[in-house]
């Protein structure tokens, strides 16, 4: 009796699965809007988005509905979505949120564990070569997660969560600064270190007035103030 032919081989499964097209829409819009690639006053139209990234427009609408909602932009019938400048109230209210937050949670980081501090020196030397780099968007993303670390080692979960609502704020804050102000990114690398120092060396009251210093300064940068 013949043998039976060997079993056809299935070839490899090697492609990934692409998102859907509304979340590709609105992955394009929300990372233009946070780098301020689409600046505050922009209006951007249906067929401009759907070109971009190839779609056809009834994802784009889903996208833009959605980002309508977190408050990025601002639909007009027949005319497209016009993003939204950052204003002086939600300046106010973020950088008075992350005082409320920050100022507690680095108090509790003291005394602080080698492992934590290990990763606070991580996320600082990240920033420094992106800063060398040039990267304004990597830089902000950096700087936001080092204050998010310091937040998350405080273990409460319900202050991690109400943090980080404020990301997407806070990083377009950040690259708004950076771009305005662009010694400003030493600066921040230069308190950053400060914040460490004062936390490896358990002195919570000091980490508290860097923090302190260091976030009301987003406030007058953002808004011009600075002299």
């Amino acid at each position: 009796m013949p043998a039976a032919p060997p079993a056809p081989v299935q070839p490899p499964q090697t492609s990934l699965k692409r998102p859907p097209a509304a979340e590709r829409v609105y992955t394009h819009i929300k990372e233009a809007v946070l780098g301020r690639r689409y600046e505050g006053g922009t209006l951007l139209t249906e067929g401009d988005l759907a070109e971009a990234v190839g779609v056809s427009r009834t994802p784009v609408r889903e996208a833009l509905l959605r980002l309508e909602v977190e408050g990025l932009i601002k639909l007009y019938p027949k005319k497209g979505a016009l993003v939204l400048a950052v204003s002086a109230q939600e300046i106010a209210d973020v950088v008075e949120t992350r005082l409320l937050v920050e100022e507690f949670a680095v108090r509790k980081a003291v005394p602080a564990s080698a492992q934590f501090i290990a990763r606070l020196e991580q996320l600082l030397d990240e920033q420094r070569q992106l800063a060398e780099d040039g990267d304004l968007a990597a830089v902000s993303v950096k700087d936001r997660c080092f204050h998010a670390e310091i937040v998350r080692n405080a273990g409460n979960e319900i202050l991690s969560r109400l943090y980080d609502q404020l990301r997407d704020r806070q990083l377009r804050m950040g690259v708004a600064v950076m771009e305005a102000h662009p010694g400003r990114i030493a600066a921040n690398i230069t308190e950053h270190g400060e914040l460490l120092d004062a936390i490896r060396a358990g002195d919570a009251e000091g980490a508290a007035q860097v923090v302190r210093r260091h976030v009301s300064r987003v406030k007058v940068l953002v808004r011009g103030e600075d002299r």
